[in-house]
């Protein structure tokens, strides 16, 4: 906490005074055009990846940047809750899934790291990341259990987050209305490179 205050106190004497003005109209509400569902990982922020200023996008970040299908039971409603406030109440034009390289959450679905285990043990961990299983199994059926099956399920998570966003009525509606595009984008951590996806042939390429 030390650490943050003094990160705070830096940021409170330089980047709030210079944005003064812009803090004011913050204050009045936000109006994001973009949400953005990204990973928990402390080394893809996706304010710093994409270059952008408080009130620009509405983030929303878990383990493997996944949304969980449409379900009106069940316990996982804090991505479903986050995207009915950006769909319906803030109207935002945009959702991008951002997924990552390196990611653990990824790593852990290919490998079934925490299968089995109870809650308090990577079973809240083994419960969210199985919305992976059948990607997994597509990806270790053509790629294995090697480097290249975790990078393949690395894009598979952000197809899969985009297939799940299409099972909410009120996205299927806004996106069939033109008023709402979906994207999806993977950032390697590796060399700093942001891939996007082509969703016509289903193929990711780099940012030029």
């Amino acid at each position: 906490m030390d650490k943050l205050v003094e990160g705070y106190r830096r940021w409170r004497s330089e980047g709030w005074v210079n944005e003064r003005a812009r803090w004011g109209e913050l204050a009045q509400g936000q109006s994001p055009q973009t949400m953005i569902i990204a990973c928990s990982d402390s080394r893809v922020d996706p304010a710093t990846i994409f270059g952008t200023v408080p009130g620009e996008v509405f983030v929303v970040r878990n383990i493997a940047n996944l949304v969980p299908p449409y379900e009106v039971g069940g316990g996982r409603h804090g991505v479903s809750a986050a995207l009915e406030f950006a769909v319906t109440q803030l109207k935002v034009a945009e959702i991008v899934v951002m997924g990552h390289g390196a990611c653990g959450g990824v790593a852990a679905a290919l490998n079934k790291t925490f299968d089995g285990a109870k809650a308090g043990e990577g079973g809240f961990i083994a419960h969210w990341i199985d919305m992976l299983d059948e990607a997994r199994d597509r990806v270790i059926a053509q790629h294995g259990t090697g480097p290249d099956a975790i990078r393949a399920l690395e894009l598979e998570a952000v197809k899969t987050s985009l297939a799940n966003l299409r099972t909410f009525p009120f996205v299927r509606e806004a996106e069939a209305a033109g008023t709402l595009k979906l994207k999806g984008a993977l950032f390697a951590i590796a060399d700093g490179c942001l891939h996007v996806l082509d969703e016509s042939v289903g193929t990711f390429a780099p940012v030029a």
